[in-house]
């Protein structure tokens, strides 16, 4: 929504062009009147004590002449300050709407990755209790790990949202994956320094996860993900001692980019528009535009809001949401971003 084109302003601009119009018309029309006046004056004075009368209204006419230049040059100042004042409250409401409406989208993108995310914290808690999964956490016989590998690779096949699968023990070894053909590179590596491992291995019980920020993973061909993972515990109970971890890797950049790419905007914005997610450092996860992925940080001004829009000195449009969370998922800090104006970077 943008002042052009609005039948709003449209007809206050229609309304200034007619009073304008018929101002000059007046002012004219006075000048004319004023003109005969003064004629009318100098015939009277030729015609000498005969004339005097007519002298008389040659001066009326002229002093209303100038009464209706005093009121014609008055009413034009005051529309044109009351058809600027009504353009200018006109402009403030409008991006007024048009800021609620992009931060509501904002909101919307955001709404979408919680309730995503908040299926993949349930599916890693639940595949964390698979009796595959435990057994070869427990046990990790040749024969326990390619069972769990087929298990995993079951799921994977459901599951197409996901990369791969690891099944770790407590030392921080990937002991099975569920696409050892096609991530060679996973079996018999170490994670010990990955936070998510280690945030996993320490939560209190199996209702308890945690989440990697989104970044590449070399070992699944460097591929963009989000990483999910939680303690495997014996016995499959949720109050188990840990005896391994299950990370589970989000193909994010396809899943995100369809967010981003799918935000209803109305004919003729997107071509200036960018839609973003951001973590909670502002870094960029995914853009519609593609760029920025993971280097990019948006200098996002929230001023302790949750929800909000402003106007940039170069008069982009910026409007942001952060996320409410879903269910059970409180959400990463992260926002939903809706950049408008002036090609939408924000470098």
């Amino acid at each position: 929504m943008s002042a052009a084109g609005n039948p709003l302003f449209d007809l206050s601009r229609d309304v200034l062009d007619v009073a304008s119009r018929k101002v000059t018309l007046i002012e004219d029309i006075t000048r004319r009147t004023k003109m005969l006046a003064m004629n009318a004056l100098i015939e009277a004075a030729r015609a000498g004590e005969a004339g005097r009368g007519f002298a008389v209204v040659a001066n009326e006419v002229s002093e209303i002449s100038k009464q209706v230049n005093v009121v014609t040059r008055d009413l034009r100042s005051e529309i044109v300050a009351r058809v600027d004042h009504l353009m200018n409250a006109g402009t403030d409401m409008v991006r007024e709407m048009k800021g609620k409406r992009l931060a509501d989208l904002s909101l919307n993108m955001i709404e979408i990755i919680d309730r995503n995310l908040y299926e993949r914290s349930c599916d890693v808690r639940w595949w964390a209790t698979d009796s595959a999964v435990v057994s070869c956490a427990a046990d990790p016989t040749e024969a326990a790990r390619r069972h769990a590998s087929h298990r995993l690779g079951v799921i994977l096949e459901s599951y197409t949202v996901y990369l791969d699968l690891w099944i770790c023990n407590k030392a921080g070894e990937v002991i099975a994956t569920g696409r050892p053909n096609m991530y060679p590179g996973a079996i018999g590596a170490l994670v010990t320094d990955e936070p998510w491992f280690r945030q996993a291995l320490a939560t209190r019980d199996g209702g308890e996860f945690t989440v990697g920020d989104v970044g590449r993973n070399r070992r699944l061909d460097d591929r963009v993900v989000a990483t999910y993972a939680t303690a495997i515990r014996r016995g499959g109970e949720a109050g188990g001692e840990p005896i391994g971890v299950l990370g589970i890797f989000f193909d994010w950049e396809p899943q995100a980019r369809a967010v981003v790419e799918g935000v209803r905007l109305e004919e003729g914005e997107r071509e200036h528009s960018r839609c973003l997610l951001v973590d909670a450092r502002h870094r960029v996860i995914a853009s519609s535009d593609g760029r920025g992925l993971l280097s990019e940080v948006v200098p996002l001004r929230t001023e302790g809001g949750t929800m909000g829009h402003y106007l940039e000195p170069d008069g982009r449009h910026v409007a942001f949401a952060l996320t409410p969370g879903y269910e059970t998922y409180r959400g990463l800090g992260w926002y939903g971003v809706i950049v408008q104006g002036k090609g939408a970077g924000l470098s």
